[in-house]
């Protein structure tokens, strides 16, 4: 009997006998081989070191903030607004964006014949308003924030002695070199504060009131009612802006039916949080003003308000 070369197993035919396999040494070695090439191929690899965050001695980061846009402009007065747009019931007589006034010629300043106040004297404005209409009347509004310029424009002209057009009707009894002194020009003013404002009641419906002429005869703003500018205001004993101690209000030398409307006129707007500058019947300020050491220069005009 014929036995296997490997385990004596008989060799069957058509079968070619199997190859001797590595040795157990060499098997060994080849496995260690493969794991070192195995070992190596897993490792990570090399990364530069990271760069520190922020600027370097080549320049600065790269900005990962969004682009920027631009703010809206700031108005020039902020917190002011148009009366009219706050109550248009409430009547307008800008004198100063007119010839009309104690100077004769539109003020420096006066772009817009407007009245712009601070939102919160407007608003209390409008209650005065209200209280008005329930008694028959409605407000008028001569002048509101003046600004700056504007001041300066009234100081410089009081400097000129020669420039006298209108004396006639605002100041008929004083000599214009007093102006100051008594008071009626000074500068700063409150009106460049934005909460001060000049202003009379108109009967309603209200009439209409002519329009001023430049050159036309003038008459005192002391004289009568019935002789003096045909402004349709009530009856308040003198005209606006009449330099003269009658235009103080409590002036014992006004009486009946002017001492009346001048008294009304302050209890409304007393009512509402206004004070008045007692040597002027139409002059008061909101006492709850919210810039009360501010002085502003930008124009009467609407893009003042933004």
């Amino acid at each position: 009997m014929r036995r296997s070369g490997r385990s004596g197993e008989p060799r069957r035919p058509g079968v070619a006998p199997a190859r001797r396999g590595p040795s157990p040494v060499r098997a060994v070695v080849a496995l260690l081989a493969l794991a070192t090439v195995l070992a190596a191929c897993s490792r990570p690899e090399p990364r530069p070191a990271p760069t520190p965050a922020g600027p370097t001695s080549s320049g600065p980061a790269p900005s990962t903030a969004a682009p920027s846009t631009s703010a809206p402009a700031r108005p020039a007065l902020p917190g002011f607004v148009v009366l009219g747009d706050v109550d248009p019931r409430i009547l307008t007589d800008i004198r100063y964006a007119t010839p009309h006034n104690f100077v004769g010629r539109p003020i420096t300043g006066y772009r817009e014949p407007l009245c712009l106040l601070t939102r919160r004297a407007a608003e209390a404005l409008r209650r005065v308003e209200d209280a008005a209409l329930a008694g028959g009347h409605t407000l008028k509004v001569y002048d509101c924030y003046r600004p700056v310029p504007a001041v300066n424009d009234f100081v410089d002209w009081a400097k000129r002695p020669g420039e006298q057009q209108t004396k006639a009707e605002f100041y008929p009894h004083l000599a214009k070199s007093r102006l100051f002194a008594d008071g009626y020009i000074g500068a700063p003013t409150a009106h460049s504060r934005g909460s001060t404002l000049d202003l009379t009641l108109v009967a309603v419906p209200a009439a209409t009131q002519p329009p001023y002429v430049p050159g036309q005869p003038l008459v005192a703003c002391t004289a009568p009612r019935a002789d003096r500018f045909p402004d349709n205001s009530v009856d308040m004993g003198t005209g606006f802006d009449c330099f003269d101690s009658l235009a103080h209000t409590a002036d014992p030398r006004v009486t009946g039916t002017a001492r009346d409307n001048r008294q009304l006129l302050k209890r409304l707007m007393t009512d509402a949080g206004f004070v008045n500058y007692d040597r002027e019947w139409w002059h008061y300020s909101y006492r709850n003003e919210p810039y009360p050491d501010t002085f502003f220069d930008a124009p009467v005009a609407r893009s003042s308000v933004g």
